[in-house]
Parts: structure tokens; C-alpha cells; sequence
């Protein structure tokens, strides 16, 4: 049985894992040195993160059904390769507007969008007691992410170049989101927290209809 000193290992490594998903969201400070660079448009560039987002909603969607299905921790490494990987590559970019699409945009948002679903699906689970705090800590994480980043990757851009700090980032994304990854498990069957047992005064709420998949979707 996991004691109260693991879950909150588990709480540190998802928020991690959070801010490393959420410095996708510091791509403002790579536009300009881009468009700059390449001589592409702002717009042009800012696609890519049009891209990414997209990724990441329709990788959410089936990432949910993997994540019931095989677990958090697979879904959670194999996003944190592929958002890290999808970063990395990005510093290949010289070859192309198109690449820089396929790596940061397409790539990177399909492993953003398996991982991201990860930590606030196990932290609720490990804090049953806390589940409004856990959440509010993990979404916190994540905007943390780009605020850490931001400054950081702006200092690699003026002293190594831009292409140069995608395949640091993407390095430094993959240790981290690889280490973490590997502690999003699930409590086991049945586990509460010592002391803790659901009660009158814990407000549950719940559904009076139940729904398939197909009636949810339609409401």
C-alpha cells in the first residue's frame, strides 16, 4: 500500500510533468526570431501553434479512452517521447516551414495531448480528500510552464539561436516528462487515504440519468 509520503511524490512528479507540457504555451517568445530568421510571416509561424492545439484536442479525445483502457503510466511516457521528440525536431526546421509544422505543431500536440490528460486523472484519484485543491495545483503546474520557460528559452535564443534552443528544450523536456511519466500510477482497488472514508458531508455529486457514450455526446 503506497503511504501518504509516496501520493505526494506522485502529486510533485504530475505537477512536473505539467509544467514541462505547459512551456508550449511560451511560444511567442520563438515568432519573432523565426519569421527573422527564415524570412517567414508572423502568421506563418504562428500556425505552428494552431496546429498544436488542434493536436492536442483530438489526442486528448482518444488519449481518455487509452488512459481507461492501458493505464496513465504508458499514456503518459508515450506523450511525454512524442511532445519532447515533436519539440526536438523542431530545431531541424531549416529544411522547411512544413517541418517545423510536422515537428512542433503535429507531433508535439499529439504527445501534449496524451500527457496533459494524465496528472489530473491520477492526482484526484490519490487525493480523494483533496480533489479540488490536487486539480486546481495540476492546471497551475501547467500555466507555470510557460511562465519557467519563457525567460529561459529567450537567454538560449540570443546565445545559441533559435533552432539550437528547440533541441535543448526538447532534451530537457524529455527527462523530465520520462521521469515523471513513470509515477503516474493509479491507486490501488479500494485504497482511501489513511483516516479518510467518504461521509454525509463530502458533497458528491451525481447524475440522476446515466448516459451511453453516443446519448453523452449528443447532449
Amino acid at each position: 500500500m503506497t503511504n501518504k509520503f509516496n501520493r505526494w511524490g506522485i502529486a510533485v512528479a504530475g505537477i512536473l510533468l505539467q509544467m514541462a507540457l505547459g512551456a508550449i504555451y511560451a511560444w511567442s517568445v520563438f515568432r519573432t526570431p523565426l519569421a527573422k530568421k527564415f524570412h517567414w510571416s508572423i502568421s506563418q509561424v504562428t500556425l505552428t501553434f494552431t496546429i498544436a492545439i488542434m493536436a492536442v484536442g483530438f489526442a486528448a479525445f482518444f488519449g481518455g479512452l487509452w488512459l481507461k483502457k492501458s493505464g496513465p503510466r504508458v499514456v503518459a511516457l508515450t506523450g511525454g517521447v512524442l511532445y519532447s521528440a515533436g519539440i526536438f525536431l523542431a530545431s531541424f526546421s531549416d529544411h522547411g516551414l512544413w517541418w517545423l509544422y510536422l515537428s512542433y505543431g503535429f507531433i508535439g500536440g499529439i504527445g501534449l495531448g496524451f500527457a496533459y490528460i494524465v496528472p489530473i486523472a491520477v492526482m484526484v484519484k490519490w487525493f480523494p480528500d483533496r480533489r479540488g485543491l490536487m486539480t486546481g495545483i495540476a492546471v497551475g503546474g501547467f500555466g507555470a510552464g510557460a511562465l519557467v520557460t519563457a525567460p529561459i528559452a529567450t537567454k538560449l535564443i540570443q546565445s545559441v539561436g533559435v533552432l539550437q534552443t528547440f533541441a535543448y528544450l526538447g532534451i530537457a523536456y524529455m527527462i523530465v516528462t520520462v521521469a515523471s511519466g513513470y509515477f503516474m500510477q493509479n491507486p490501488p482497488d479500494g485504497w482511501q487515504p489513511e483516516g479518510w472514508a467518504p461521509g454525509e458531508k463530502q458533497l458528491v455529486q451525481k447524475s440522476a440519468k446515466y448516459f451511453t457514450f453516443a446519448g453523452a455526446l449528443k447532449t
